[in-house]
């Protein structure tokens, strides 16, 4: 639908987009990316017939842009620039109304009932029809940036370009805008051009970028193609990172500050070992990864709790009962990660790694009555739980990717069921050996500073250490646990 080719942009001497060719869809959703200075608004004012290129041609339908009449040009596509000139005391209808203008006959034709349906839908899906009465002037420059949207879509054009449409807006009419344009490229086909400061919007509303660095395209494809750590860092000249999104398949840049604090070190840590709990705590905070009742996934934090309850605990909602438990010791729930196991926290084990091995400190609670053997558990239908839970605490001195956090709970998996097999813990439905309970619950934490451990697998200088502890802490707090049993 869109043809630019060889466009060379060029103000005195100096080019600000050098040799740019590339081709939009009908019904795409395009994104322009990178730094100030790159190009991307003048690219976006040449595709408008705002600027005329030095060099090259761009074609809309197969047509020259220059061959466009400019009446029959604002038919086929729209603008919204970053700033608007709103000097004139207008209403925001009579503002929307000026988008009809491409649609009228003649200097006298008045505002027809296709051309007021047209406005009155435009405000209606930009969220300012309750405005419609005001002068331009008293609104946000939020709300006008909607209003300047809806005159936009009064114009009923095939082709959408912005630039910075999210400027001033709220993170609600932010999601609220791009939501509508995506909507509107997929039903209507119209095809939206915007450049975009945000990484991360671009990434979840654009079918394709184009990522620009001092008027040169430097990567033209989907956001997972263009949006690679690397690429970025050398293009934005900062440090960042690349994830995935929790909910929809697109990446996730986060930008990484320089760091003025103190790093969280193990022998800073206060161990707090009471029969209803072990809390520790440190100064700093850790980056875990956890199965925990409260804190769970990847988080920070630098309080743990570890919590003792009754054999016979019950709760209709255990993370809400669970974080008035916190909020009635003195605790933040949104700052603490809660373990909890009817075991008895006496027999816990606390393990320290040797000196001249990875930094690691060890907490384990053991407790075997819930033994189930994993490999034979879809036999057994009618297998009622009792409380019995190995809680396993791993905190590293270290920098850890999120790759070796994954690692280090398989090591430590491995360790406990090995030691669960030497212990000779007996699945009591099945009769074989278990490897593991069925309320299981893992955390490692890593001070993220200090030496880099790229890996954590049970081959590994620190997955060597991980798991002799874990497998060692097992035993013992099962061993403790068996002579607990036995004297009841």
């Amino acid at each position: 639908m869109i043809t630019c080719q060889n466009i060379t942009i060029q103000y005195g001497q100096e080019k600000v987009v050098n040799n740019l060719s590339f081709e939009v869809n009908q019904g795409e959703m395009f994104g322009i990316i990178g730094p100030n200075g790159s190009g991307k608004t003048s690219l976006l004012k040449a595709i408008g017939g705002g600027i005329i290129p030095k060099e090259g041609e761009i074609m809309i339908d197969h047509r020259d842009l220059s061959a466009y009449q400019s009446k029959e040009l604002a038919r086929k596509l729209a603008v919204l620039p970053q700033e608007s000139d709103t000097a004139f005391s207008y209403s925001v209808w009579d503002v929307v109304a000026l988008g009809r203008y491409p649609h009228q006959k003649g200097w006298l034709q008045g505002i027809s009932k296709r051309d007021e349906d047209m406005i009155t839908q435009a405000l209606l899906q930009t969220d300012t029809y309750q405005f419609r009465t005001k002068p331009l002037q008293q609104l946000s420059g939020g709300e006008r940036q909607r209003v300047l949207l809806a005159r936009a879509l009064a114009q009923e054009p095939d082709i959408l370009l912005l630039d910075e449409p999210t400027n001033h807006l709220d993170i609600s009419h932010q999601m609220g805008l791009l939501n509508s344009l995506k909507q509107w490229s997929h039903e209507r086909k119209l095809t939206v051009i915007a450049v975009l400061h945000d990484l991360n919007m671009a990434s979840l509303y654009c079918d394709r970028v184009l990522l620009l660095n001092e008027g040169s395209s430097v990567a033209l494809g989907t956001p997972v193609d263009v949006m690679e750590e690397k690429q970025l860092e050398g293009v934005y000249q900062t440090s960042l990172q690349r994830k995935e999104h929790p909910a929809v398949p697109s990446p996730l840049i986060t930008f990484t500050p320089e760091r003025t604090e103190d790093f969280a070190v193990i022998k800073d840590l206060k161990v707090e070992r009471l029969h209803e709990w072990i809390k520790i705590e440190s100064s700093q905070k850790w980056k875990t990864l956890s199965s925990a009742v409260i804190g769970a996934g990847f988080r920070w934090h630098h309080q743990f709790v570890n919590r003792h309850v009754d054999k016979n605990y019950s709760a209709d909602n255990v993370e809400m009962e669970y974080g008035q438990y916190l909020r009635e010791k003195g605790l933040d729930p949104n700052d603490t990660l809660g373990m909890m196991t009817a075991a008895f926290l006496e027999d816990a084990s606390i393990l320290i790694s040797k000196p001249s091995s990875p930094a690691i400190y060890v907490m384990i609670s053991a407790g075997v009555s819930n033994a189930v053997d994993a490999a034979t558990a879809h036999q057994q239908a009618d297998w009622i739980p009792v409380m019995g839970t190995i809680n396993i605490w791993v905190f590293i001195e270290g920098n850890l990717p999120e790759a070796a956090y994954i690692q280090a709970v398989m090591t430590v998996t491995e360790a406990k069921a090995k030691a669960l097999h030497d212990e000779h813990v007996i699945d009591s439905v099945s009769g074989t050996i278990a490897t593991g309970t069925s309320t299981d619950s893992v955390l490692i934490a890593s001070s993220q500073s200090g030496v880099r451990y790229p890996y954590a697998g049970t081959i590994t200088p620190l997955g060597k250490e991980i798991a002799r502890l874990v497998y060692k802490g097992t035993r013992d707090a099962i061993k403790r646990n068996k002579i607990r049993r036995e004297s009841l």
